[in-house]
């Protein structure tokens, strides 16, 4: 197993803060104002400090702007008691005497603040003592929520990726959570290698998640209606390699230019441009790059109407059917068809559209749905507050309509038929040689020896 990857320059992390919030922020390529990292309340830090340290570390913030490494706490079991909580007065002011200036005072007395502050509240809450256990562990984790600095990087891989999106703004993402991305790519059947075909407006999150899945092998077009890379503003934070995400791998083409009847206008500027000689190096240099952006246009959509693509994945603003009866024709046979939408109303019309058309073959909606669960030793249970729906996936596998195709089972009749004729055909010269009847048998329906088999004792 190899050793987790370092945190590099140009690389974002995702922090995880006391409260639970979650936030991405990108490290800058070298020093400077930039390299500074506010967290409100929490305080502020370089991020210099994270670089060649390994995702995962937890740190706190000393000193104002110094960072040190806090060891990950292990979680025990707790000793059940005949403590209960139903003595205690809620009278915050009778349990927690320790007034707002004794706090400050001790925030700013230096080190291990956290630690003391928790300390002294327990020692002048009066009725800690009549908690029970689990309430005593709660109690800890609300004070280390409100007062500590310290905090948890977190690599910013797809399934957090999504979550923090979906925390922040799920409208971005189209509420998109992880468990349906996953869903989603396995029903596409996206894998190292593979073709697929995509129709991204989550910000890039499907796009990324197709990269992932490719690992550097494969390829990846995407049509979109914004030109350029802020279409995909979520593929910039997944740090990923090079390789993973290059023009070789991932390309994007607009919808306009995805029409079999577009006539790219900067390809007949170019040809225009190539008869007349530019006047000056200005000139040679906007008709070169123009050139070239034309030939890469055209290459795309050669490649897009080419087809053989061995998946598409839809994840858009616009109605489902259309999007794939516009890209249905450049799917390869067998090839799997995947589209998400918050709501279920347009996926089912779209099914009951594609039902009855035999390119189509299985189309069926479906709802993916998890619970989340809290576990600890002897506090094992589900999250007693859970989000609404999850989003629904509408999957269907390409087939060919061809009306001259025969199934295998019509494929060994007709064999059967043609070793039934060369039989009788067989028969007929050896009568009309020896002036005998022979008797003919079906070469396909002969009888075979099976030995004979004795069952095990």
């Amino acid at each position: 197993m190899g050793h987790p990857r370092e945190i590099r320059p140009g690389d974002s992390v995702i922090l995880q803060l006391p409260n639970n919030e979650l936030k991405l922020v990108k490290i800058p390529d070298g020093e400077g104002k930039g390299s500074e990292i506010k967290l409100g309340k929490y305080g502020a830090f370089h991020s210099e400090q994270f670089l060649g340290h390994p995702f995962g570390l937890s740190y706190e913030i000393v000193d104002k702007r110094h960072l040190k490494v806090v060891s990950h706490k292990v979680v025990g079991d707790i000793e059940e008691t005949n403590a209960t909580n139903e003595l205690i007065n809620d009278d915050g002011k009778a349990v927690q005497p320790l007034t707002s200036e004794e706090i400050e005072a001790l925030k700013a007395s230096g080190a291990h603040v956290t630690q003391e502050i928790i300390k002294r509240q327990i020692e002048a809450h009066t009725a800690y003592e009549l908690k029970n256990e689990y309430s005593k562990e709660k109690y800890k984790k609300r004070k280390e929520a409100k007062f500590s600095k310290g905090f948890k990087v977190i690599e910013p891989t797809l399934f957090n990726i999504c979550e923090y999106h979906f925390s922040r703004d799920a409208s971005k993402i189209r509420d998109l959570r992880p468990h349906t991305l996953g869903q989603l790519l396995n029903s596409a059947n996206v894998r190292p290698g593979a073709r697929i075909l995509v129709a991204d407006d989550v910000s890039g999150l499907l796009v990324a998640a197709v990269l992932e899945r490719l690992g550097g092998r494969g390829r990846c077009l995407a049509i979109t209606d914004v030109d350029g890379p802020s279409a995909f503003p979520i593929v910039p934070h997944m740090n990923f390699e090079p390789e993973v995400k290059s023009s070789t791998i991932l390309s994007t083409l607009n919808w306009s230019a995805a029409d079999e009847e577009y006539i790219p206008l900067g390809a007949a500027q170019a040809t225009e441009e190539s008869v007349e000689e530019a006047q000056n190096n200005k000139e040679k240099s906007k008709h070169r790059k123009r050139k070239a952006a034309a030939s890469v246009l055209s290459n795309l959509r050669e490649e897009l109407f080419s087809g053989e693509f061995d998946g598409l994945l839809v994840a858009s603003q616009f109605e489902p059917f259309s999007l794939v009866e516009k890209l249905y024709p450049y799917v390869a046979g067998s090839g799997s068809i995947a589209v998400y939408s918050p709501y279920i109303q347009p996926l089912i019309e779209a099914q009951s559209r594609m039902r009855p058309m035999p390119g189509y073959l299985a189309p069926a909606v479906q709802e993916t749905w998890h619970r989340e669960y809290q576990v600890l030793p002897g506090r094992t249970h589900p999250h007693m507050n859970m989000p609404g729906p999850t989003g629904y996936i509408l999957t269907a596998i390409k087939v060919y309509d061809n009306p001259e195709a025969s199934s295998v089972l019509a494929h060994r009749k007709e064999i059967r038929a043609k070793r039934r004729k060369l039989a009788e055909e067989n028969a007929a010269e050896v009568s009309g040689t020896t002036g005998e009847g022979v008797e003919v048998q079906d070469a396909a329906s002969a009888p075979v020896s099976v030995p004979e088999v004795t069952p095990e004792l």
